[in-house]
């Protein structure tokens, strides 16, 4: 029987950044001694609770083992409860998680940027490769570094982005995204790199 004097794991929750995920919860305050951890998962498919490589662990989180750390379109469960001496608390369960629908998708690293009179030459390397089924596309967002300006997008699934019609010598700042497309599924959105400004040749 659980203990009635160990509290559950709170603030229990899966973070996961472009598909490397972890469980991870608050510690659980007690006045003396060590609490412990133990984590299991199971999966829509196969609705049995297993070990996840973190059984009587010190530390509140938990990553996910490699044997699931890559299958983006499992469905996830997950519990986690305490232990100390011979006394457990109740489960605290989290899901479902689907890592291709929930993971947080960085922006993408941007590599060089050449520049002639009239265009931005960009080369990008993606967060993620993609796997089979799967589309990246980059969403480039450009605009003149004046005080009021709008921006303008560029859109392609190159990793060579040409941001082309500009002024010369003038400066342009931009930053991009990637958008991760499934076949017959919704897009998912990654974040923007950080601006950067170049300024385009003289003719």
């Amino acid at each position: 029987e659980p203990s009635l004097h160990l509290p559950v794991p709170k603030d229990v929750e899966i973070y996961s950044y472009n598909f490397h995920s972890l469980l991870r919860w608050s510690p659980v305050p007690v006045e003396r001694g060590l609490v412990l951890y133990t984590v299991h998962y199971k999966t829509g498919a196969f609705p049995e609770w297993h070990e996840m490589n973190c059984t009587r662990i010190p530390q509140p989180r938990c990553p996910f083992p490699a044997a699931i750390q890559g299958r983006r379109r499992w469905t996830m469960f997950l519990r986690v409860r305490a232990e100390l001496a011979r006394g457990t608390s109740a489960w605290a369960h989290v899901g479902p998680f689907v890592a291709e629908r929930n993971t947080i998708l960085g922006p993408p690293k941007v590599n060089s940027v050449s520049s002639s009179s009239d265009s931005l030459l960009i080369s990008v390397s993606p967060p993620v490769p993609p796997e089979p089924g799967e589309t990246l596309r980059y969403r480039v967002f450009y605009w003149q570094n004046t005080t009021s300006t709008t921006a303008k997008e560029l859109r392609e699934s190159q990793t060579l982005l040409q941001v082309g019609n500009l002024k010369e010598s003038t400066l342009y700042c931009f930053n991009v995204r990637v958008e991760l497309e499934r076949d017959f599924d919704e897009q998912l959105l990654g974040q923007l790199s950080a601006p950067e400004c170049h300024r385009t040749a003289i003719s």
